[in-house]
């Protein structure tokens, strides 16, 4: 099924096509390459351009202004609810965060609880560790990247809040020994990439892992809690997806769902799968 990230107040797709998508972060505008807007745009080429500040090419791995003169920087800063969140123009075409989990940060919001323990394994820049900490959480947030570990602290801190629990490790390790040392959550989140090379060039590919984090995830989820594991890889399908969660969660309700934003032109893209176990 379909489900959809509703826009805020600093965050718009405005339109998407031909493998192109045009968003606006705050005051900021930008073109960045998506195949999954594989379809034709609404909004006429010139109107894009008229519009955005920055566009990035892929095969040079660059940011082109393309309003001369203009006095946006590359970092900025735009709010979702309570909570502040620096945004950079990157070499990987990223900003800092994946809107589409919209739906993930809202679901957490009504569903943790003042010192409920809360895992987010890849983290990321840790909106989902902001957002559970901002409803009084016991936050642990592990990322294997020492930057993307700092530029999270600094959201932190932008955002008025303390005492996450950052963790500077190897996602699939850090779970293993806290399934060792009998820990358990109220909540989990987890973003793995769909394929990249570890520290020491080893490979990884999510649909070799998700076996292993899934089977993790049932021994670190207290009774009564609830698991997110988002997917990005073509190679995995809802129907796989499902049959492996429910061996290792009989007793639990498994969803997984397509994420998806519609843009304010009216076309939609499809990011990934969200299987949330409860």
């Amino acid at each position: 099924m379909r489900i959809y990230a509703d826009p805020w107040s600093d965050y718009e797709l405005i339109d998407a096509g031909d493998e192109k998508k045009l968003e606006r972060w705050g005051k900021v505008i930008t073109i960045r390459p998506d195949r999954n807007a594989y379809f034709r745009p609404v909004l006429a080429e010139k109107d894009w351009y008229s519009k955005a500040h920055f566009e990035f090419h892929e095969d040079s791995k660059i940011w082109e202004e393309l309003k001369k003169g203009n006095d946006l920087n590359r970092e900025w800063q735009i709010q979702f609810q309570s909570v502040t969140l620096q945004l950079q123009l990157t070499k990987f075409k990223h900003l800092g965060l994946f809107p589409e989990q919209r739906l993930n940060w809202d679901f957490l919001q009504k569903n943790l609880q003042e010192d409920d323990r809360f895992l987010n394994l890849f983290g990321y820049t840790g909106v989902a560790s902001l957002v559970a900490r901002s409803v009084g959480a016991d936050v642990f947030h592990c990322d294997s990247v020492r930057q993307i570990i700092g530029w999270g602290k600094k959201n932190m801190e932008l955002s008025g809040l303390t005492d996450i629990h950052w963790v500077l490790e190897d996602a699939l390790k850090f779970a293993q020994r806290e399934v060792k040392r009998g820990r358990t959550y109220e909540g989990i989140i987890m973003d793995p990439p769909a394929f990249g090379l570890g520290a020491k060039g080893q490979r990884w590919k999510i649909e070799d892992k998700i076996e292993e984090l899934l089977d993790l995830s049932a021994q670190l989820m207290n009774t009564g809690g609830f698991v997110i594991l988002n997917t990005y890889s073509p190679r995995l399908k809802e129907e796989a997806i499902s049959r492996i969660c429910r061996r290792r969660f009989p007793q639990n309700q498994v969803s997984v769902d397509i994420l998806c934003i519609k843009s304010t032109s009216g076309k939609t893209i499809e990011y990934g799968q969200r299987t949330l176990i409860v």
